[in-house]
């Protein structure tokens, strides 16, 4: 999808500038009276139809055959469930002085959600690496977030949650899952259609998050939860959110190269592991904190625009050092395999 020449000159993604817009929709015009319930029901079929989506386009057998580099997906999951929960858990200490306890159970949220794929790949492609790798990275993550975020959730967040609690687990694992799975078994059916329509299932995608978040901000006016944010509170979050993801990108960088992976698989667990996908938790902060949903997806739209700021300087940084580069030698084709291409050249199809 091409942005227009305008917001192409801008450095805010025009998404969130629409979420903003809804936000400001939902502060403005919140769903009120007779409108609270249909809003609540479209807000829950945009969560199916969304989870649906996810399991049609996603390809088990492609998942299933970048297994093989076991090494990097690991330590990408590790990254996403391991140490950025661990970060969410040190920002406690930031309660009352610099957070509020809502804006920190939102913050420690974002730090338990899978990590994005698009843009992973998007960085990873312009920073010249393993883009192969970085497609099977996010979506390992993407699956195995449908589960183990909500377990997450339960461990670490337990009543905090606002609206969210252990006992209402199974539920939220239903909503999230049953479609998904349904997705899975019917992709061989509905991939083609997918695949002719990509460009307005993009929209359907964006729209419906959109409601979501017009949904959740609507019912956190309703409430009168955005009297507790103050303008100091939100540059807190900011700059606990930035120390976030300096200290993410800084130990998927060290530690990819501690752990001998060459460049290409440093680029794309740098990019996968220091991530956060709004496109996911959006609709899973729906399901977990109910009325509460509003702060709690706050941080991860703020977290969403500095990640993809930051990430482009930085997958710029990284092209303009392959520059540099030697080119590798061709890798001959195998006997018997005339014109098998590259893995090079497999990873800039793939890009």
């Amino acid at each position: 999808m091409r942005r227009p020449a305008f917001l192409s000159r801008l450095p805010v993604d025009p998404y969130i500038c629409a979420l903003l817009g809804t936000v400001a929709l939902a502060a403005a015009l919140p769903a009120r009276g007779g409108a609270a319930p249909v809003a609540d029901g479209a807000s829950t079929g945009a969560v199916a139809l969304l989870f649906f989506l996810y399991g049609a386009r996603l390809s088990t057998r492609e998942a299933m055959d970048g297994m093989r580099h076991w090494r990097l997906h690991l330590t990408v999951l590790a990254c996403t469930f391991a140490i950025f929960p661990l970060l969410g858990l040190a920002t406690r200490g930031l309660v009352p002085y610099v957070l509020s306890p809502q804006l920190q159970t939102g913050l420690l949220f974002l730090c338990l959600v899978p990590s994005t794929i698009q843009s992973s790949i998007a960085f990873t492609s312009i920073a010249r690496g393993n883009v192969a790798a970085a497609v099977c990275a996010g979506s390992f993550s993407s699956i195995i977030g449908i589960v183990l975020t909500p377990l997450l959730a339960a461990l670490v967040l337990g009543n905090s949650g606002g609206g969210f609690s252990p006992d209402s687990l199974v539920p939220i694992l239903l909503q999230l899952l049953v479609p998904f799975a349904a997705g899975q078994l019917l992709r061989r059916w509905v991939a083609g259609f997918l695949v002719r329509h990509k460009k307005v299932l993009g929209y359907v995608d964006r729209g419906s998050i959109l409601l979501v978040v017009y949904a959740a901000f609507s019912e956190g006016m309703v409430r009168g939860i955005w009297h507790q944010v103050t303008v100091w509170r939100l540059l807190g979050l900011l700059a606990a959110e930035a120390l976030v993801l300096a200290v993410m990108l800084t130990l998927t960088t060290v530690g990819a190269r501690k752990l001998g992976f060459n460049r290409e698989d440093r680029i794309a667990i740098t990019f996968s592991g220091s991530k956060k996908s709004l496109a996911a938790g959006l609709p899973m902060a729906t399901v977990l904190f109910g009325a509460e949903a509003g702060l709690a997806v706050l941080p991860l739209m703020l977290f969403h625009q500095m990640q993809l700021m930051v990430c482009a300087v930085l997958a710029k940084r990284y092209a303009r050092q392959a520059a540099t580069l030697p080119d590798p030698p061709e890798t001959p084709p195998a006997p018997g395999r005339p014109g098998t291409q590259p893995s090079g050249a497999r990873a800039d199809a793939a890009a």
